[in-house]
């Protein structure tokens, strides 16, 4: 773990910011490779505001009030101040799929078609952001009670709130799924599929990952069941892309059966 990378001087360059701007830049170079031939990579670039206004708007206020509520609730003030960290992925996402709803309406393109092409590139960014929470100690797991575990340095966040214990890799893990959701959603590709399916796929596999290791994490409030915010996000989206994955495929079918009659 490093939270600092190097320093020039005062000038200090963070592991984190350093690692999620590499996995953005990578995560839309695959986007762009994987619309080659469809009519969404002229829009990739243009998106692209459109995407990083609502990630960041939703990513901060999920952790504000999802996580750490508290706080923020008697420093109302600090809320904007986003420079000194504190955003939550599954409110990035969501905010990036109302961006990108909001865009396909105004442009008059498929929603779902684009988001076909984009979920790939998506779980590969987040697979790599991973990397930037370990280095930085946060998205830490709970105590192991065990020799097993990763303990943190000094200076970190995992550190501070459990000191020296060894903790779950629950990032670690986190990451490494997501890299396996990646292989799965390519191999899907290649298979005729409607249209939307793809990226109901993708939001189903992350969400069963991630309910799966909250249950490991030690960074997160629980509420109703003794879940956390990430459980409740994670329940709500799969739920909501089952039955739109089940709408999608009645649809198909109904679709395949005029033409068929026709």
């Amino acid at each position: 773990m490093k939270v600092v990378l190097f320093s020039i001087g005062d000038f200090h360059v963070h592991s984190y910011g350093t690692i999620v701007a590499l996995a953005v830049l990578l995560a839309w170079g695959v986007a762009h490779y994987l619309s080659a031939g469809t009519p969404y990579r002229e829009h990739l670039d243009r998106l692209a505001v459109y995407l990083i206004v609502g990630a960041l708007v939703f990513a901060r206020a999920w952790h504000v009030f999802f996580f750490q509520w508290a706080y923020y609730s008697k420093h109302l003030h600090e809320i904007a101040y986003i420079w000194q960290g504190g955003i939550a992925i599954q409110g990035a996402l969501i905010g990036g799929i109302a961006a990108m709803f909001v865009y396909a309406r105004k442009y008059r393109i498929s929603f779902w078609g684009l988001a076909d092409v984009l979920a790939p590139a998506a779980v590969l960014g987040q697979a790599i952001g991973r990397i930037a929470c370990f280095l930085n100690g946060d998205a830490y797991g709970s105590p192991t009670g065990s020799g097993f575990g990763i303990v943190y340095p000094e200076g970190t966040m995992a550190y501070a709130e459990y000191g020296a214990q060894p903790l779950w890799p629950a990032e670690v893990w986190e990451g490494q799924w997501d890299l396996i959701v990646f292989v799965l959603l390519l191999l899907l590709k290649s298979r005729r599929m409607p249209a939307g399916a793809l990226f109901l796929a993708y939001n189903m596999l992350y969400s069963l990952g991630r309910f799966m290791l909250e249950m490991l994490r030690g960074d997160s409030p629980r509420y109703l069941f003794s879940w956390t915010a990430g459980q409740w996000t994670s329940f709500g989206v799969f739920a909501a892309s089952l039955i739109l994955l089940g709408v999608l495929a009645l649809r198909n079918r109904r679709v395949r059966e005029g033409l068929a009659q026709g």
